[in-house]
C-alpha cells in the first residue's frame, strides 16, 4: 500500500478510507498483512481524485458513479450519465408561473434542437432556473444561439476526448475532467473575448470621434 500511495499521490489513510467505504477494490492478498495492486486501482484512484477535488463531489455521490462504473450490464451512455447528472448542483423546482413558463421554453428548445436529453436530467431544472432569471431582466432571447455553439463544441471536440474503450475509468475520468476544466476555460475565454472585442468597438470608436 506504501507503493500505491507513492504512486498514487493518495495518503495511506485515504486509500485505507477509500477500501472500507467500497470506491477501491481490494487488492490481492499475499500474506496475512500484504496485499498488491495494480495498474488497476492507480486509475481508480486518479478517478476518485478527479470527481473529489476537480468535481467537489460527496462520496455519497461518488459512490453511485463507481456502481454504474463496476455494473458492466449498464450501457456506456448510462454510465457517463450517471457521472455527468453528478456533477450538475441540484435545483429545486419552484411551483410557480414564471418556472413553468421556463421550462416550456427549454423543453421547446431541446426538442427544436432534437437533442436526446432525459426528463430528469438535473441540467434541465438548472438552465430552466437561469431561463427564469434571465427572463425576468428581459434577457434569453438568444439562447439558441448559445445551445448551437455548446452543441458544435461537444460534437466536434470535447466527445472526442473520452476513449470509447473497456476502461470505463478512464471514460468518466475524461468526462469530468472534460466537463469542468473545458467549462472553466470556456468561461475565461469568453471573459477575454468579451474585453478584446470591447476594445476593437469602443476603443476605435473613440479614437473616431477624437480625430
Amino acid at each position: 500500500m506504501s507503493e500505491l500511495s507513492a504512486r498514487s499521490g493518495v495518503a495511506i489513510p485515504t486509500i485505507k478510507y477509500y477500501l472500507r467505504e467500497g470506491l477501491l477494490h481490494q487488492g490481492e492478498q499475499v500474506a496475512a498483512t500484504r496485499a498488491e495492486y495494480d495498474a488497476s486501482h492507480l486509475r481508480r484512484l486518479s478517478l476518485i481524485r478527479a470527481l473529489v477535488e476537480v468535481g467537489r463531489l460527496p462520496i455519497a455521490a461518488v459512490k453511485k458513479v463507481v456502481a454504474a462504473i463496476e455494473d458492466e450490464s449498464l450501457p456506456f451512455h448510462n454510465m457517463l450519465g450517471t457521472a455527468h447528472h453528478a456533477l450538475t448542483p441540484p435545483v429545486e423546482p419552484e411551483p410557480t408561473p414564471e418556472w413553468e413558463a421556463a421550462k416550456a421554453e427549454v423543453d421547446a428548445l431541446i426538442s427544436d434542437l432534437g437533442w436526446q436529453v432525459s426528463p430528469t436530467a438535473p441540467s434541465r431544472d438548472e438552465l430552466t432556473q437561469t431561463m427564469m432569471r434571465m427572463r425576468r431582466l428581459g434577457m434569453g432571447d438568444d439562447m439558441r444561439a448559445y445551445a448551437e455553439t455548446a452543441e458544435r463544441l461537444v460534437r466536434e471536440v470535447e466527445l472526442d476526448a473520452i476513449p470509447l474503450s473497456d476502461d470505463r475509468d478512464a471514460a468518466v475520468q475524461a468526462l469530468v475532467l472534460g466537463t469542468i476544466l473545458y467549462g472553466r476555460a470556456l468561461e475565461s475565454l469568453r471573459r477575454l473575448a468579451q474585453e478584446s472585442e470591447s476594445a476593437r468597438r469602443f476603443t476605435a470608436a473613440r479614437e473616431e470621434r477624437d480625430s
